[in-house]
């Protein structure tokens, strides 16, 4: 551990809640809470107003809207997110070359490697201006826990919630962690917590006190020799710099089991697609194609297929996805849908197999449709009903709560709910005052979803849509 609190850790404050109240003027000092919407959702943020009833992360929604019935819940705005996430990202990068993220709104930084602090006033200040820099780039706060190891940063500025700062000082670690509950401590989660608890082990005072031997009679060599020096505040930890994306993959949650089989194949392409939007957004390519499928008894099925080489091609991954879906039994019904790429490279080797099948494809439904086409001008009462196309009704659109809108007449705005053929949105932006309130049809031609807009004027939003 070092002699100078030149560890940095960095957690944005109720982030995504957080990301939205500052995008909606009405809902600032409001509980907001943002997850899936379905009956099997959950929450991925509670703003600090809605954790005053109790919620919190990973809580089933309707659990949540039990106990916070006045709540705003919103869909998640992932793209807006992540735009964020890049602009922290990139001030830490510009303190040290060790940037280590955990998350997209929390990360450590080794201070020292960059030269931005050396010893505690040095550390301080640069916590302070951190903060100071998030606020001014992004209009949200986080918060900064300064310390010599990973383990006591991360404790710091859980302390510091919300919006602060907290160094530990050297030689106060002991006394600081000692009172502590085992589960602050890395690695202690409920099981190995109610583990201890049984053995009358429950602060970390008391891990010290039961010493490495019964730890390990406890807990095994390894866990019992980790957790007896980190409960002596030792914990040598590097920051280590981003790691490698080893995956890239998307899967969705259906609030009802899907049970038609055309319906599950055009769920996986679909994901397909959005995951090579993802593939190409990182510039990376991957050769493995992987398909999970967990159906409605819970069982879980993962099946992959490797190619020739690394593809961003978006037909090959949807084949692909396509031939490991014919592998797969969805039968009794399909709770959840994943597709994946790993194998990841930086360049791509297209698959000219695949490549050259769907331009035959391709040209085999062009002629078909050419043919289709040339019916006979004064076609027999059979045929004529052959050729009469099907109509197909259009798909609703989707409206989901919280995501940005536009409307011809009246500008910006955001989904404030829909249903029974009608959609109600809020128009107002993060710089104007709280908007009006106006609903329409759910297929009004002059409202279209929209881009998210930055936060703080002058900075770049992302421009893929929420």
């Amino acid at each position: 551990m070092r002699t100078a609190p030149t560890i940095l850790h960095l957690d944005m404050d109720a982030f995504f809640a957080s990301a939205e109240q500052a995008a909606k003027p009405s809902l600032r000092g409001k509980a907001v809470v943002v997850g899936g919407l379905g009956p099997r959702g959950v929450v991925a943020t509670a703003s600090y107003e809605a954790r005053v009833f109790g919620v919190h992360s990973a809580m089933p929604m309707a659990q949540a809207r039990r106990l916070a019935p006045n709540a705003a819940y919103l869909v998640p705005r992932f793209a807006l997110y992540r735009e964020i996430s890049e602009q922290v990202m990139g001030l830490l990068r510009a303190l040290s070359p060790l940037v280590e993220p955990l998350s997209l709104d929390e990360a450590f930084v080794d201070l020292e490697a960059g030269e931005a602090a050396w010893d505690e006033a040095s550390a301080r200040l640069a916590g302070a201006k951190l903060r100071v820099d998030i606020r001014t780039v992004t209009g949200l706060t986080g918060s900064v826990g300064l310390a010599g190891s990973k383990m006591l940063a991360k404790i710091a500025s859980e302390q510091a919630k919300p919006d602060g700062l907290v160094v530990i000082e050297p030689g106060t670690e002991r006394a600081l962690l000692g009172p502590m509950s085992v589960r602050t401590l890395p690695g202690v989660g409920p099981a190995t917590g109610d583990h201890l608890r049984r053995a009358g082990i429950t602060t970390v005072d008391e891990i010290a006190e039961a010493g490495e031997d019964e730890l390990v009679r406890l807990l095994g060599k390894a866990h019992g020799h980790a957790l007896y020096a980190m409960a002596l505040a030792h914990d040598e930890r590097p920051v280590v710099a981003e790691r490698e994306t080893k995956s890239v993959s998307v899967e969705d949650t259906y609030d009802v089991d899907i049970h038609d089989r055309m319906r599950v194949g055009l769920e996986v392409q679909r994901l397909a697609d959005r995951c090579v939007r993802r593939l190409r957004d990182a510039g990376l390519s991957g050769r493995t194609i992987v398909l999970k499928v967990r159906r409605y008894d819970f069982s879980t099925l993962t099946r992959s297929e490797t190619l020739r080489g690394p593809t961003d091609d978006p037909g090959v991954v949807r084949e692909a996805a396509a031939r490991l879906l014919e592998a797969v039994d969805t039968t009794g019904g399909v709770r959840l849908l994943g597709v994946g790429v790993s194998g990841l490279a930086d360049y791509t080797q297209e698959d000219l197999f695949a490549q050259a099948q769907a331009q035959a494809q391709a040209q085999a439904e062009a002629e078909a449709a050419a043919g289709e086409s040339a019916v006979p001008e004064r076609p027999d009462e059979e045929g004529a009903q052959d050729t009469v196309p099907e109509q197909v009704p259009p798909a609703e659109r989707r409206w989901p709560a919280g995501h940005d809108v536009r409307h011809a007449e009246y500008g910006h705005g955001w989904v404030q709910g829909s249903g029974l053929g009608r959609v109600t949105v809020r128009f107002e932006t993060p710089y104007s005052e709280p908007g009006r309130v106006r609903t329409f049809r759910t297929d009004d031609v002059a409202l279209e979803l929209a881009d998210p807009l930055p936060l703080v004027r002058g900075t770049v939003c992302d421009r893929r849509g929420g």
